[in-house]
């Protein structure tokens, strides 16, 4: 009946605006402006991996649950739809809008469903700090098409978290940037930074939907674009005017608003995800490190890092009076039970000077200016890349290069010093992983990527001293239920230890697979 009725309205509906004469519904590759990188590392994020058993089959089902029908929907059906929104952003519809949600209801049905369930956890927030700062709900689907809410998400151009920030961007809204904190990736400081740029954005122009596009390419192209129009300020205006992704960004927006607020009518459900709705975070007094969070509280180290993707390494800067961390509700009485314990033990264990030291970068990102008769061959052999990279990295069709392009090259850094082996003098065991209230405080090895030490504190706060250890090498056998996480507390030696040792690229392991161990003895 609600078709129907649609049909009947569509009538009376503004006739679907074309931009650039085009009627085609499919987005043209080069106008895409979602990053599938973002969405394929999101399905490898914790809580994704522990929910859904299996990823490889939740991403092959793609191929079999596309919505077939979509090209039967008119256009009059949709727009009528977008019309309906509650939204003070007009939702314009045309054949660009039309191709994006075509794009996410069949193409990206599969990770729609996992961003569905995400929404779920920082949608609240979101709106709260929003309207705290008078920027329209609506805004929060721009996390969608920026980087499938996915807080760890980094561009090839450098910017970062949930709301992509760029370096000079976030300094200028005061997220801090250091060796040690990311705080784009911090899901609530890095969504009051994009709310206080978007409000000021839409004092610049005094349009919301000319915000969002300054928002992804800066307000200096929009005052070009406006200018060579000959002063229109209606972003459908100045459409031809501006960067190719930010024409595509616009209507990607729209479809993502739709796609969210009517996904039940392609048939796409939510995801079962075990998130933390119930989160709660602790301000910090001291320095700490998650790893002894998790042999204190219980948690995990992986979602730790999940519920706390600011931090950049295992130590968490308390000290600084502006870090907290992030807990399940569950545990935080926990960690309060254990939190001087907590920071006494990082304090005693950890060598600051080697843990404050700027970690070198493995590799380095370079933009090359090509110059007359570079080819790209000669390019690739000049940085020690292949051919295919640099295409790659630059979403390049041909191997054509023109004179003054600009070339982004990641390549290995000549300066890189690999961080030097773990020293421990006892492994850790399964044994020594759980800590009740009211036992004496032990510890434990520090996994991740700093130096296992490994030390027991009495209850009257003497350290033990450390001995000269050998290595052991071994080889394990994986058993069910085992992850790298729990093989690295059961030798007492770092994650990036082991995935380095038997070159693997990914957590995921298989039961019988054979891993090479060395630790101490």
């Amino acid at each position: 009946m609600s078709y129907v009725v649609a049909l009947f309205l569509g009538v009376f509906v503004w006739a679907i605006p074309q931009v650039n004469g085009q009627g085609n519904s499919e987005v043209d590759p080069m106008f895409v402006v979602i990053d599938n990188a973002n969405y394929d590392s999101l399905l490898n994020s914790y809580y994704i991996k522990k929910s859904v058993k299996n990823v490889g089959g939740h991403y092959l089902r793609e191929a079999t649950m596309r919505d077939m029908g979509f090209d039967n929907i008119p256009d009059s059906i949709l727009a009528w739809r977008l019309r309906a929104l509650p939204t003070i952003i007009p939702m314009t519809y045309n054949h660009d809008v039309r191709a994006y949600i075509k794009m996410y209801v069949n193409k990206m049905r599969t990770r729609i469903d996992v961003t569905l369930a995400l929404s779920e956890y920082y949608f609240p927030m979101f709106e709260e700090v929003l309207n705290r700062y008078g920027v329209p709900d609506e805004l929060k689907y721009l996390t969608i098409v920026e980087s499938a809410m996915n807080p760890q998400a980094t561009s090839r151009v450098g910017a970062a978290g949930l709301w992509q920030f760029m370096y000079k961007t976030g300094k200028n809204y005061d997220l801090q940037l250091n060796s040690l904190v990311d705080e784009r990736r911090d899901p609530m400081r890095s969504t009051v930074a994009a709310a206080r740029y978007l409000r000021d954005l839409h004092g610049i122009f005094g349009d919301w939907t000319l915000a969002i596009a300054a928002y992804n390419c800066g307000p200096g192209n929009i005052n070009k674009a406006i200018a060579r129009s000959g002063g229109k300020r209606d972003f459908w205006q100045i459409y031809n005017y501006l960067p190719r992704e930010t024409r595509g960004y616009i209507p990607a927006y729209i479809a993502a608003t739709y796609i969210m607020n009517y996904y039940h009518e392609h048939g796409i459900k939510p995801s079962n995800i075990a998130l933390p709705i119930n989160a709660d975070t602790v301000a910090l007094k001291q320095d700490m490190l998650l790893s002894v969070v998790e042999r204190f509280t219980g948690i995990e180290l992986a979602e730790l890092k999940a519920l706390n993707p600011q931090y950049r390494t295992d130590l968490v800067p308390g000290s600084s009076g502006r870090c907290a961390i992030t807990l399940p509700v569950v545990r935080i009485q926990t960690f309060i039970a254990y939190e001087d314990s907590i920071y006494k033990v990082s304090k005693d264990t950890i060598d600051k000077k080697s843990m404050y030291q700027v970690a070198q970068q493995e590799t380095e990102r370079l933009v090359h200016k090509v110059k007359k008769g570079e080819t790209i061959n000669k390019v690739a052999s000049r940085y020690g890349v292949t051919v295919s990279d640099i295409k790659r990295w630059n979403k390049k069709r041909s191997s054509t290069l023109q004179i003054g392009e600009r070339l982004v090259i990641y390549r290995r850094n000549p300066n890189y010093v690999p961080p030097k082996k773990p020293v421990e003098n006892v492994p850790a065991t399964d044994s020594t992983s759980k800590v009740s209230v009211g036992e004496s405080d032990s510890i434990i090895s520090m996994s991740g990527d700093r130096e296992a030490v490994i030390s027991s504190v009495s209850n009257s706060g003497r350290v033990a001293e450390s001995r000269p250890a050998t290595q052991e090498r071994v080889v394990h056998t994986v058993k069910k239920g085992e992850t790298l996480s729990s093989i690295s507390r059961k030798y007492g030696i770092p994650v990036s230890d082991i995935k380095k040792r038997n070159n693997l690229r990914s957590d995921n392991l298989q039961i019988g697979q054979k891993l090479t161990i060395s630790h101490s003895k």
